[in-house]
């Protein structure tokens, strides 16, 4: 259905760039426009195959979607939930989350997808910076008590439903709970549309993301309601899913990852999303769903390919698998070149943020580079810009920033949530300054450097943090690492490198392996960039949702 979207069909990457364009009707709505014509349409089409580690499986169809949808509906608008309102989500892998997103873009309610790691302060925060209304959380006992530990200082927090998972509900729970799927079993099963006066327009509220805060608080990310369509690109043209495929993307609910890989552009283009509810990731495991629910196209980022491949490929069935993408940190060679040569498919790589959908990618048809983001998006005009706004010369480092003299890519954030400063300060004058650098080749193709506060000018070299970290991981003795900026009086920074150990290194951090790592990144990759400092450290500094703080590194150092 996303043809009636979009512009035409492309057969090449240069006629999608020059004539791609994204339809958006007046007053589009995901859930009415593509959930419920579906279930007028095709009810029997597969929306959702969910499994979990526990044996349990579930196949949803489009009519019975619906049916779910309209009953969740009616259980927040039976309770207070209207339009304008935020409504956090901590539901993990559940098939509930799908239930409840598009419910509250029914009402025109905002959903505050959030990850079940948080902790009482986390919450806390959030509930009124945004406004929370109504928390609908996974029945663990540790998330029900970080949620009603944070109630008391919450400003506006008046609901908390829970989601049995299977496990075993907490008896001590707060009495205040309400049982979402009982509750929520006795509501009708159809949620009519509403009055003309009532219905979700473009400028509403459809999502609030907290991006993860590597460097302050996490900020509010605010999407409107055309933003599904922004993310026909990244399935159709990216992801490559197929019409009654089956795709997965490896993300939990509580990332934004998961609306790019689990709901809109996958539905869109017809494709099933595949939904493997984990207990933690197992690449064993991982690679027996692949193979026994014949999953058509995957998407995950680089690390989890490291750990499929080292538990190897050859011992499970992927014939199924027709494409494969990868994102969230620049791609290795070796993992693309293994990869390949187990399975045939070109691993593609892709770049956006929490702010934007797919803005750089590997396209349908492009041959990739390994480790470099790809090209522009179809909808999405790129530069990259030195610090006084000139347009970098090939192989020149800059910021990528998104220019919208001619256009608005559609999925593009409405800004940050109360905060006009901070919008301003990264969404002017025609611009948006996406704080990441990179560089560009003689081919068109963009390269990643880091965040613009992480890039190393060293001896009049600027060295992107990434491209040094990826050629340490290459070597066996590292598990993980950050590389950030020293001040040095001569050089003005210097290179250093913070290394977690793989265990059977453990005992071996010494000169002698410091003298080896820094041999094998001037072998790697242009000598200059070798890390002249090295520490070793038990774990590193990181955000809530994994991202290596390597803002606290930096701080110890000055």
């Amino acid at each position: 259905m996303y043809r009636q979207y979009i512009s035409g069909e492309y057969d090449n990457y240069e006629e999608l760039m020059k004539n791609y364009r994204v339809k958006v009707p007046e007053g589009f709505n995901f859930a009415y426009d593509v959930v419920d014509w579906y279930a007028q349409h095709e009810p029997n089409k597969t929306a959702i195959v969910w499994c979990n580690d526990h044996n349990a499986e579930r196949t949803i169809t489009f009519g019975e979607l619906k049916e779910e949808t309209d009953r969740t509906a009616h259980f927040f608008k039976n309770r207070g939930i209207k339009r304008g309102d935020a409504v956090m989500l901590i539901l993990k892998r559940r098939y509930e989350f799908w239930f409840c997103l598009l419910a509250l873009h029914k009402i025109g309610a905002a959903a505050v997808p959030a990850t079940h790691l948080l902790t009482k302060k986390d919450i806390l925060y959030r509930n009124n910076a945004a406004s929370i209304k109504m928390i609908v959380a996974v029945a663990e006992e540790q998330v029900l008590k970080s949620v009603e530990e944070s109630r008391a200082g919450s400003e506006t927090l008046e609901l908390m439903a829970y989601v049995d998972s299977g496990c075993q509900v907490p008896e001590d729970r707060d009495d205040s709970w309400i049982d979402f799927n009982g509750e929520r079993a006795s509501e009708k099963s159809d949620f009519p549309l509403p009055a003309p006066s009532e219905r979700t327009t473009l400028d509403d509220t459809s999502l609030l993301y907290f991006t993860s805060g590597t460097t302050g608080h996490p900020k509010m990310v605010q999407h409107d309601f055309a933003y599904p369509l922004g993310h026909i690109v990244t399935a159709k043209y990216w992801q490559n899913v197929i019409n009654d495929g089956l795709h997965l993307t490896v993300a939990d609910t509580g990332w934004a990852k998961a609306v790019w890989g689990k709901i809109y552009g996958q539905w869109l283009c017809g494709s099933a999303v595949f939904v493997y509810d984990m207990d933690s990731f197992v690449p064993a495991n991982l690679l027996k769903k692949l193979e026994q629910f014949q999953v058509t196209t995957f998407c995950a980022p680089p690390t989890i390919y490291r750990y499929m491949l080292a538990e190897g490929l050859e011992k499970y069935d992927l014939s199924a698998l027709k494409h494969c993408s990868v994102a969230g940190e620049p791609l290795n060679g070796e993992v693309y070149n293994q990869f390949k040569a187990h399975t045939g498919i070109k691993l593609m790589e892709g770049y956006g943020q929490t702010e934007l959908t797919l803005a750089v990618g590997c396209f349908s048809g492009m041959e990739p580079k390994p480790g470099s983001m790809g090209k522009p998006s179809p909808g999405y005009h790129i530069q990259i810009i030195d610090n006084e706004g000139t347009p970098c010369p090939i192989g020149d480092v800059g910021q990528i920033v998104i220019m919208m003299d001619k256009f608005k890519p559609v999925g593009l954030f409405k800004g940050y949530y109360r905060d006009k400063k901070l919008t301003e300060s990264v969404y002017h004058d025609g611009i948006y300054y996406t704080g990441d650098t990179a560089w560009m080749d003689e081919d068109g193709f963009l390269w990643f450097v880091g965040r613009t506060d992480d890039v190393i000018k060293s001896s009049g070299y600027r060295i992107g943090p990434f491209e040094v970290e990826s050629a340490l991981i290459e070597h066996n003795a590292v598990l993980e690492c950050a590389v950030t900026a020293v001040p040095d009086e001569m050089r003005g920074q210097i290179v250093k490198a913070t290394i977690v150990l793989a265990p059977e290194w453990k005992n071996r951090g010494d000169e002698a392996l410091i003298k080896e790592l820094q041999t094998h990144v001037k072998e790697v990759t242009a000598p200059y960039k070798y890390p002249r400092i090295i520490e070793f450290v038990e774990e590193l500094p990181k955000t809530i949702s994994g991202k290596i703080r390597r803002v606290e590194i930096r701080g110890e150092e000055e």
